[in-house]
């Protein structure tokens, strides 16, 4: 965020295609937020915390303290798989986030989470993050929606797009985020559609892996080296630098922003 945020310029309203973790909501002062994500599982779980944050600590707590091992794990991810009770499952989600391995969010071509136990001691229990984002949630609206469907609701005037997609690689090998899975083909089609809005004047701004191939897509495009923290690994808790892209439109003004 540190690095991100002196690149986000002012508007009213910060949209967001790839809504992940949520973290430039949390840390930005936008007046309005548009948050969007094809997961629903992340959607829901989102507008579940909006609808009744206490309802989602006190199923989760639940959830943390009576099934911090493998045996539970694999029973909660399979009833997560077969049970759609939408009073449950966004507790669920979070304890699968926060007891599997490396926190990843990882789906196979059913649909069904399939990422294995973690074995972590004591995984956190994020009451106070689940509050503050209740609260600053109330100037969001959450989709579920593909990253085309969201990029049609730009207004071309206050509006300031950030895209944080699924990153390229050098193996071209991506472990889906959703049943879906985000391949080349879609890298280039987001990169034409974001400099359809940057000729429009709207102002975008994106992250992306440090390739060649992204140089490609976004040339003309203003790109800034960054290097950023990645632990999903091999290992549990393994951790390097890897080398990054903030990529912004053609001499937008930057301004940096206080966080909240």
């Amino acid at each position: 965020m540190p690095q991100l945020l002196p690149h986000l310029p002012k508007g009213k309203r910060l949209v967001e295609p790839f809504a992940g973790s949520c973290a430039v909501m949390m840390n930005t002062d936008y007046d309005e937020y548009l948050i969007a994500d094809v997961n629903p599982d992340l959607i829901g779980f989102y507008k579940a915390i909006v609808s009744n944050p206490y309802d989602v600590i006190d199923w989760a707590r639940h959830l943390f303290e009576s099934y911090n091992h493998a045996g539970g794990y694999y029973d909660n991810r399979e009833s997560f798989n077969h049970n759609d009770d939408p009073a449950w499952r966004p507790a669920l989600f979070l304890y699968l986030n926060r007891h599997c391995f490396n926190g990843l969010c990882r789906y196979n071509k059913r649909g069904f989470f399939n990422v294995p136990f973690g074995k972590y001691k004591q995984p956190y229990f994020p009451e106070k993050e689940i509050i503050a984002f209740a609260d600053k949630a109330k100037r969001a609206t959450f989709i579920t929606a593909h990253y085309s469907e969201t990029l049609n609701l730009i207004r071309e005037s206050g509006d300031v797009v950030y895209c944080d997609p699924p990153y390229l690689t050098e193996s071209q090998n991506f472990t889906a985020y959703h049943e879906r899975g985000f391949n080349h083909m879609d890298q280039g089609r987001l990169a034409r559609r974001l400099r359809r809005l940057a000729e429009k004047g709207v102002p975008v701004v994106a992250s992306n892996s440090d390739l060649p191939v992204v140089h490609n897509l976004y040339a003309g495009f203003d790109r800034v080296q960054v290097n950023a923290p990645r632990s999903v690994g091999a290992a549990a808790g393994s951790q390097k630098m890897a080398s990054e892209l903030i990529i912004k439109s053609p001499a937008m003004s930057a301004v940096q922003f206080n966080q909240p």
